[in-house]
């Protein structure tokens, strides 16, 4: 199977490219600054619009996963332009592309297309978001149910994973490096959401390929915890000091963007569809210990 994977470098995209190419697909990764370490390194920026429907056309993949995307939550809401060039505008064109070539299209959204208001989504919840991110994201959804012939959605919430990805640290890392160095960090006791490990989301997002589903499935982990009691329970598993771990809450935050307070995801769906199932946080974290082990 010939696979498109774009976001290739990204810290979801890295991870689908790595276990795709160890399954002996042919996988073509497409990046922007940080090209994956396995499978055929494409460098394009995804609103290279033409070139992206030129290469789509002459490379003809089986399935095109769209991770690329601008995540940056204040980002997004103060390049407003910019967020629905990549999130939405590059989403389409990739979404009409894929529809000329019969490709099955999988594309990766966020929890933040929900309000936060309560919480364990479920994919017939009503989506209302309340940032740019989250309406750039949810537009990306229509565009792909639109013009792609067999598309599937996938949200997931909070990823993060062993390696830095994209000249990014994500939160998981972030946490380890703070107090691994003796410093404090405040951690928000009052969102909530549902912390999503990179390997067992790439496991999910192949099985799902496989099984060529369409439609949308919820694919986070599956805990609901507030971002504090996930930073407690990585000081516990890596056995750092948690009492460098602080409350924080989110009327104290100087965010330019809103975010919702509990955008955690029901995964019942996935846990009934897919053989690999949506793993536990503690699970998960289990998981990270090894991949770090490994590396080391």
């Amino acid at each position: 199977m010939k696979i498109l994977v774009t976001g290739a470098g990204g810290l979801l995209g890295s991870r689908i490219v790595e276990l795709a190419s160890e399954r002996g697909y042919e996988v073509y990764g497409l990046y922007l600054n940080h090209p994956p370490s396995m499978g055929f390194k494409i460098k394009m920026d995804v609103t290279d619009f033409n070139g992206v429907e030129k290469l789509i056309s002459q490379l003809k993949p089986h399935a095109i996963i769209h991770c690329a995307a601008i995540t940056d939550v204040d980002l997004c809401e103060r390049n407003r332009d910019l967020a629905l060039k990549v999130n939405y505008e590059a989403t389409k064109v990739i979404a009409k592309a894929s529809g000329k070539v019969d490709a099955y299209m999988i594309y990766i959204s966020t929890d933040y297309v929900f309000d936060g208001s309560r919480g364990m989504y479920r994919e017939e919840d009503r989506p209302n978001p309340i940032n740019t991110y989250g309406l750039t994201k949810l537009l990306g959804e229509s565009a792909v149910m639109e013009n792609c012939g067999r598309g599937l959605i996938v949200r997931a919430s909070v990823i993060y994973g062993s390696k830095p990805a994209a000249g990014k640290v994500n939160f998981a890392l972030w946490v380890m490096e703070k107090l691994k160095s003796g410093e404090r960090v405040k951690v928000l006791k009052d969102q909530y959401v549902s912390p999503t490990l990179n390997t067992n989301l790439a496991l999910m997002i192949l099985d799902a390929l496989e099984m060529n589903l369409t439609g949308v499935m919820h694919m986070s982990g599956a805990t609901r915890v507030s971002r504090y009691e996930f930073a407690i329970q990585i000081a516990r598993k890596f056995n750092l000091d948690e009492e460098l771990v602080e409350e924080a809450y989110m009327d104290e935050m100087n965010w330019i963007a809103k975010r919702p307070r509990d955008s955690s995801l029901d995964v019942s769906k996935a846990s009934r569809t897919l053989n690999v199932k949506p793993i536990s946080l503690n699970e998960s974290l289990e998981e990270l210990y090894w991949e770090l082990m490994g590396d080391a």
